[in-house]
């Protein structure tokens, strides 16, 4: 059994090596005007595929979204935001 573990392990590891290191990207939101908003951004942004974090900062208007670039992009993140009635873009 320790074998057959190791045999898999060893096949996968690879695989592993080829994934995409995760990406950040910083979203300036619009429209968050009270505290119940940056939970609504968060909720549009957990639900993109390869999101792994969102973190939002009412005060600055900013979304900071850590995600896998083999499953999402920034403009699919701006989608969800926008789609969800908060206008954003990446800053550069």
């Amino acid at each position: 059994m320790r074998n057959l573990l190791a045999a898999v392990f060893v096949t996968l590891m690879p695989l592993a090596a080829l994934a995409a290191p995760p990406q950040t990207a910083v979203l300036d939101v619009q429209n968050m005007t009270c505290g119940l908003c940056p939970v609504t951004v968060k909720k549009s942004l957990e639900k993109v595929a390869g999101v792994s974090q969102a973190q939002i900062d009412f005060a600055k208007k900013t979304a900071t979204v850590t995600f896998d670039a083999d499953k999402t992009t920034a403009a699919a993140l701006v989608k969800a935001t926008t789609d969800a009635g908060f206008p954003s873009a990446v800053r550069k």
